[in-house]
């Protein structure tokens, strides 16, 4: 009995989806959903030069019967819908009937094919919708298209290819969502006679992300399964410390078909808030099942949009399923701290031999944590400092000449003081942050083994400087540093000004300014081991693309193929996590294609690399470390914005803050 019917004009018309075969990842896709739908649980797909050349998609389906063959290759011939009102529930990837009938028309096509009913199978070949071919021929039961030369009769889109390498990524990139969405079905794809795919078809979810995406990308995720009203959703998502810098990783899947879908992004995003840090975002493979009639997936010609009924539940069961996952499987760890003494009615505030600190600060150094279990068992040796009792502060502030006289950290929005053997610690065990610092190493966790005389060639920090503040500039003849606000914003006074820097905009600068002085010759590290970083297609593509590119900048990466890429040199400015988040939110911006000029990428990089490896707002630094920013800034008068355009200080006339308290009148 016929299968394949030919719809009428007015069913057409519904569907008037226009579509046409773009590229050779058009066809594959189109092509495996077949598959897909006919029942099959082994596909294979080869392509040659990128599939301009040569694709071919085996399956082990149900087959096409011989009379339904050549009706298949016509347009709007379809054997999953017969009439309108069958759009309201459709169960299948493919139900327009055009794929076939748009390919044919552009390539040279071979189908072999054969049901379990027949005796022998169907042999069909046709060029440009001219059949040449329908014979009988031995053959397995299921399909096996093939298609070959794209465009050869439309040369003046065949000229829009791209590299065979970048089409091939994009087939890739295909097969790598099928694989993820059916994780029932073994997938095997063959690139250049080369096996890059392999899927176990076993099933299970994690199997198949570990054949696309591999075992370090796998290891970091945490099953999420959740019904709601009539909406199920199974999958995975990414721990929070796996977070990446963008969204390329979130993958969604309505009822089999992969989607892009606002709607689940915003749950899962929302449901990882105050666990997921400011900048980057979850990674997911989330399937969602729900009623065929709640879900419209003929809104958009290459199916990747669909819209809801109602987008409550959706959004309900996403994040409910993410926040439960979150809960069970990603749950803080119990920190047990040492025993203490309490005598003081503050709660913060404990006592060690008559030395009161505060607890939460205390705890922030391991070193200050030593150095005051010594005095606690050495008493004998400080006689003086354990009968001595707290004194008031002074809060003296920082100035050029003593960079390291003060040590006033900030606790809970107010300025409080350090008790002296709290700076008495930090200077045993970290002796070198008093001296002269490099931007680089503002950080104690940013190193570096410049000097500051290799940023700025310019006089010695002592030597006195010239008075010239206006506008244009940023050089004080006497200044002294008041303090730190937020841990983010340095106070500095000067004359009769308040002057505010945001440490993050200065110090990102000037790393940037460097790194454009070593253009030509970066400063790069070898690491010890090759750092593997997985990328989806589209990003892998990109970045192999520009090895050179990078190079420039201070990465030597290498192709390792299927989707990962080896760092084998970093910038030596970025540390080792700072570098494998640098380097993703690189191949993000590459993948996006917004800077498509060679010189605006190299800028962007060294935006990225600036910005990753500088000292963040909320860091806690030293006040010798404050003191070399400010003047690395002071000699340096043309740094007065950030690579991005926001300003790095803005300064408070002595007057204005005094109109602020009445003390003059307006």
């Amino acid at each position: 009995m016929s299968k394949v019917n030919l719809l009428d004009k007015h069913t057409a018309e519904l569907i008037a989806a226009g579509e046409v075969v773009e590229r050779p990842s058009s066809v594959v896709k189109e092509l495996v959903e077949n598959c897909i739908d006919a029942g099959a649980t082994v596909v294979t797909v080869e392509i040659k030069h990128g599939g301009s050349s040569y694709i071919r998609v085996t399956d082990n389906g149900e087959g096409i019967s011989p009379d339904d063959v050549p009706t298949a290759f016509l347009r709007h011939a379809t054997s999953k819908i017969r009439v309108g009102t069958d759009l309201d529930s459709i169960a299948t990837l493919g139900f327009r009937g055009e794929a076939l009938a748009s390919i044919c028309a552009v390539s040279k096509m071979e189908l072999i094919t054969r049901t379990a009913e027949s005796d022998c199978g169907v042999h069909y070949v046709i060029e440009g919708s001219d059949e040449k071919v329908n014979e009988e021929i031995g053959c397995a039961v299921g399909t096996t298209i093939i298609v070959r030369e794209m465009f050869y009769n439309t040369p003046a889109r065949r000229k829009f290819l791209k590299s065979d390498k970048t089409e091939g990524n994009a087939i890739a990139a295909v097969m790598d969502r099928v694989a993820l969405s059916h994780p029932e079905i073994s997938f095997r794809f063959i690139r250049e006679g080369r096996e890059a795919l392999l899927t176990p078809g076993d099933g299970k979810l994690r199997s198949a992300i570990h054949a696309v995406y591999g075992r370090e990308f796998t290891s970091g995720l945490i099953p999420a399964k959740y019904s709601y009203n009539g909406v199920s959703v199974e999958g995975f998502i990414s721990k929070p410390v796996n977070s990446r810098p963008n969204r390329a990783m979130q993958i969604f899947f309505i009822n089999g078909r992969y989607v892009r879908s606002n709607t689940m992004q915003r749950a899962l995003e929302e449901a990882c808030k105050g666990a997921v840090m400011i900048g980057k975002f979850p990674a997911c493979v989330l399937g969602i099942s729900l009623d065929c009639s709640a879900v419209d997936v003929n809104v958009h010609p290459a199916k990747l949009e669909v819209r809801f009924t109602d987008e409550k539940p959706i959004y309900e069961a996403v994040y409910f399923a993410v926040k439960s996952s979150l809960a069970e499987f990603d749950a803080p760890r119990d920190v047990e701290l040492p025993p203490v003494r309490k005598v003081s009615t503050s709660p913060n505030m404990h006592e060690y031999s008559g030395v009161q600190i505060n607890l939460n600060q205390s705890m922030r150094s391991e070193a200050v944590k030593n150095h005051v279990e010594r005095m606690h068992h050495n008493a004998d040796t400080f006689p003086d400092r354990v009968n001595e009792s707290p004194q008031s502060p002074q809060l003296a502030p920082l100035t050029v000449n003593d960079p390291g006289a003060a040590a006033v950290i900030p606790s809970s929005g107010i300025m409080s003081p350090v008790p002296p053997t709290y700076e008495e610690a930090v200077r045993a065990a970290e002796p070198e942050i008093h001296g002269t610092l490099p931007p680089e190493r503002i950080s104690s966790h940013h190193a570096g083994a410049q000097t500051s005389d290799e940023l700025n060639e310019t006089p010695e920090n002592n030597q006195e400087h010239e008075i010239e503040k206006n506008a244009e500039s940023f050089i004080l003849p006497e200044y002294k540093i008041v303090g730190e606000i937020f841990n983010t914003y340095i106070l500095v006074e000067s004359g009769g000004e308040l002057i505010l820097i945001d440490k993050h905009a200065a110090h990102e600068r000037l790393i940037y300014e460097r790194l454009m002085k070593q253009r030509e010759n970066p400063d790069s590290q070898m690491l010890l081991t090759p750092l593997p970083v997985t990328l989806d297609k589209q990003q892998y593509d990109a970045v192999t693309q520009s090895i050179d590119l990078l190079a420039q900048a201070g990465f030597e990466v290498e192709d390792f193929g299927m989707g990962t890429v080896l760092l084998r040199s970093v910038p030596t400015i970025l540390s080792g996590d700072d570098a494998e988040g640098a380097f993703l939110e690189i191949a993000g911006q590459l993948r996006s294609g917004q800077t498509a000029v060679s010189t605006e990428h190299i800028d962007w990089i060294y935006h990225t690399i600036a910005c990753k490896s500088a000292v963040k707002g909320g860091d806690r630094n030293l006040p010798g470390e404050l003191a070399e920013l400010v003047l690395t800034l002071i000699n340096n008068p043309d740094v007065r914005y950030c690579p991005h355009g926001r300003p790095i200080f803005v300064s408070l006339k002595q007057r204005e803050i005094e109109k602020y308290f009445g003390r003059i009148q307006p």
